[in-house]
């Protein structure tokens, strides 16, 4: 399992605990998907460095870009947009795909 955390600031990790080992790796941005934030992350409203924050997480927890980029835009819009920026946050890899799934399902993606 996966759990992405964000820290003010726009630094966004990810833990991986199904080994054991606590391994921690930096977010990565995937600029090579599309560059709406050259500049970092972002969350809590709706703009350019949520979109890239948003594409970077589902990309990470789906493994597929192209799915990815079909959801990320109503990803942001329905989660990082609605995360609070006055602290860190936490996501578990199953919260994300269980949205993904749900937006898929609503038929609402971009």
């Amino acid at each position: 399992m996966k759990i992405y955390r964000g820290y003010p600031g726009g630094s966004v990790v990810v833990e991986k605990d199904d080994d054991r080992d606590g391994t921690v790796t930096t977010l990565d941005r995937r600029l090579d998907l599309r560059n709406h934030s050259p500049d970092g992350f972002a969350w809590g409203y709706g703009g350019s460095g949520p979109a890239q924050l948003a594409l970077a997480i589902c990309a990470d927890a789906l493994g597929d870009d192209d799915r990815a980029i079909d959801i990320y835009q109503e990803f942001k819009f329905r989660v990082i947009s609605e995360l609070t920026t006055d602290g860190p946050f936490n996501m578990e890899e199953s919260f994300v795909l269980d949205m993904v799934k749900a937006i898929e399902n609503l038929g609402v993606m971009a």
